[in-house]
């Protein structure tokens, strides 16, 4: 039989390993969103902004959002006909080639690095759950 302190101990011990796992994670998180930031501003800023139009519309907010929807920006016909949802899949075959996903579209763009991708997908995505 373990000694009663023992028990209180093993117990302790426990809340302290969970607490470090939630502090963990969170810490994981940040430092991907922080990933996404930097991709994003090294690879999207010049012509994107997350709450202005520039020579791209706006994005915060496109992950969830049909393409073509920002009432300010002023879209190709093939993007403002285009029936796609942003999401994580669209958006990374979009990143990859933008003509796989809406063909004829005014953004002749490809990302190779799907990792890059993905760290600004996740942050775009972040950004629309806020």
């Amino acid at each position: 039989m373990m000694p009663h302190c023992w028990k209180y101990s093993a117990r302790a011990l426990g809340v302290v390993l969970y607490i470090a796992l939630l502090a963990a994670s969170s810490v994981a998180q940040n430092g991907s969103e922080q990933t996404g930031k930097e991709a994003f501003e090294k690879r999207c800023a010049g012509c994107h902004s997350l709450d202005a139009d520039k020579v791209g519309p706006r994005l915060r907010g496109v992950y969830g959002r049909t393409a073509g929807r920002v009432k300010s920006f002023k879209y190709s016909a093939a993007v403002r006909n285009a029936h796609a949802t942003w999401d994580s899949t669209s958006l990374d075959k979009w990143l990859s080639d933008t003509e796989t996903i809406i063909a004829d579209n005014d953004m002749p763009f490809r990302m190779s690095n799907s990792e890059e991708r993905a760290a600004i997908i996740e942050y775009l995505r972040s950004l629309s759950a806020k």
